[in-house]
């Protein structure tokens, strides 16, 4: 027999043995890791994040706590880490434990970790990541461990450049990806599927020049400085659909006290069919205020309704955010950017806001470009008008 043949027996007998080792290593259940939706890059006040959640589930027979949740890119490197007070912050759980708890999954128990990923330059070329958890086992076999998942390739920016949906200022921007019921932690099971439609959705309500949301008390809705607004087209675009019906309650306290349905939750709104596979949704509009038809071409700055106080609503303010689908449930939220709008400072907390304290201006306006707003960010949109 050549000696080459022998040789190659030989790695093949290596090779084969590899692979029975391989197989024989030891085994542990732990998390199914998984990201239900695939994250598209968004630029923030000027830096450019991946913002998406990753789903865990704990398959194994024991609790497992986990430690830390590591983001790698393809060479290994790792670009976002999540540990200790931040890692509790970042879980939502449909159990809700104490947050001091949050971390220690029985078996059987879903999580939500709400992740927020800062990128160096914008994505030009796919560029894959994947998930690294660390956790503690209990009972019999206690130690730490690690498991990889959840890979996924993130595609170079798509993301859509808008106009403003409301004229003039101040305009403060409510969200948070952090707050417990903010729009981003709020998931919807229908239709088979879970899904995080006000995933980059803003409230918009208006403030006085230096604070504050209302005159007077502000106990009804016709004294919120934003009321009756002029809602905008922000770009050309078609009516995909409207919702009509909803009644304002009489006042603040009475909208408080009745929750609204989920089927009623918008309340009165609009729709409009951005294209490639995105609509602009604007909510809690006022009863009888929808200027547009389904199937009806709106031109930018169109006036399309006027900001009121219906469906499941706290105040008067726009809800504006961009899904995939014609659903205001039933779609996932898209991260988009405003081709303009004038920064004019912003709240240092959402306290700050409820209470009616003054806003920290900026020595001096900053115009910002194809970005989206900062949480509690306040801004001046100008007067944009239809063209």
């Amino acid at each position: 027999m050549h000696s080459w043949f022998k040789t190659l027996f030989a790695l093949l007998g290596v090779l084969l043995v590899g692979a029975a080792l391989a197989q024989r290593a030891p085994q542990q259940q732990s998390f199914d890791m998984r990201v239900a939706w695939m994250p598209e890059p968004v630029n923030v006040d000027g830096r450019t994040s991946l913002l998406y959640e990753l789903h865990l589930t704990n398959f194994a027979k024991e609790p497992l706590t986990l430690q830390r949740i590591s983001v790698l890119d393809d060479q290994g490197q790792t670009l976002a880490e999540i540990e200790g007070d931040a890692l509790s912050h970042a879980i939502g759980r449909s159990d809700r434990p104490a947050e001091a708890l949050r971390t220690q999954w029985p078996p059987g128990i879903d999580a939500v970790v709400y992740l927020s990923v800062p990128l160096k330059d914008r994505v030009t070329q796919p560029l894959r990541l994947v998930h690294r958890a660390t956790y503690v086992r209990a009972g019999a076999e206690p130690g730490t461990a690690t498991v990889d998942g959840a890979a996924l390739i993130v595609q170079p920016s798509n993301v859509s450049e808008l106009g403003p949906p409301l004229r003039g200022g101040p305009w403060v921007a409510i969200y948070d990806a952090r707050w417990e019921r903010g729009h981003r932690r709020v998931l919807y099971a229908v239709n088979g599927a879970v899904h995080v439609p006000g995933r980059f959705a803003i409230d918009w309500i208006r403030v006085g020049p230096h604070g504050g949301f209302a005159r007077g008390d502000g106990k009804l809705a016709s004294q919120w400085f934003g009321y009756g607004a002029d809602v905008l087209a922000v770009t050309d675009a078609v009516v995909a659909s409207i919702g009509e019906g909803v009644a304002e309650a009489s006042s603040l306290a009475e909208g408080m006290a009745h929750k609204a349905p989920l089927e009623n939750a918008a309340g009165n709104y609009v729709a409009l069919d951005l294209g490639d596979g995105r609509f602009a949704f604007y909510e809690h509009l006022k009863p009888g205020s929808i200027a547009v038809r389904p199937g009806e071409h709106v031109r930018r700055g169109q006036v399309i309704g006027k900001l009121g106080f219906t469906g499941e609503s706290t105040g008067p303010h726009l809800h504006f955010h961009v899904s995939d689908a014609n659903a205001p449930l039933a779609a996932e939220g898209l991260p988009y950017g405003l081709d303009r709008f004038r920064l004019l400072g912003s709240y240092a907390t959402i306290d700050t806001f409820a209470q009616g304290q003054p806003w920290q201006a900026l020595p001096d306006a900053d115009m910002r470009q194809n970005e989206f707003p900062a949480p509690l960010s306040v801004v001046d949109f100008g007067n944009e008008s239809g063209r």
